[in-house]
């Protein structure tokens, strides 16, 4: 990783208008969002899709980053997946030749920022308020599935750094 970067976002002070308590929730997409490039840069695009180890691919991460974000942000509002949903979801992991390492970046890039709207339009009186996930419409509460999609996405980068670490090469 380079060297002279600035702090971790976290320790930049809060995001302009996001509620105190899902702060840690936006530093951390906001985390990964700078990290992806940077562990990313010189990613050899013909790696994409290979499957180390018969381990998912660090296509398939920067995939799943973006659906898992955009599904909990449509179940932290309590709506239903769309069918446009369910069909990112089959296809996540599914080779895309026309995706590159960028597009799937920005890709994400944009859902953190449609996530860090709707943050901004919460009030924290529903933080606690019941959410169903899911087909089997499991228990969660709004700052559960909010903080979910953050940790899941400090998860899924660190598995592209350790997967994209093996496509380097040694010095």
């Amino acid at each position: 990783m380079k060297k002279n970067r600035q702090p971790e976002v976290w320790l930049r002070g809060p995001v302009p208008d996001v509620p105190q308590l899902l702060q840690p929730a936006a530093h951390a997409l906001l985390q990964t969002c700078e990290e992806l490039p940077v562990w990313l840069e010189g990613f050899d695009e013909k790696e994409l899709w290979t499957k180390p180890a018969g381990r998912a691919s660090v296509g398939f991460h920067l995939q799943h980053l973006t659906g898992v974000l955009d599904r909990m942000m449509t179940y932290a509002k309590a709506e239903k997946l769309t069918e446009a949903q369910f069909e990112y979801l089959r296809n996540e992991g599914t080779e895309q030749e026309t995706s590159s390492v960028d597009e799937l970046i920005a890709a994400f890039e944009q859902k953190v920022t449609e996530a860090l709207a709707y943050f901004k339009t919460l009030e924290t009186s529903i933080l606690l308020e019941e959410r169903k996930v899911g087909r089997k419409a499991l228990p969660s509460t709004t700052l559960g599935l909010l903080f979910h999609a953050a940790e899941h996405s400090q998860r899924h980068l660190g598995q592209i750094v350790v997967t994209a670490s093996l496509f380097k090469p040694k010095d």
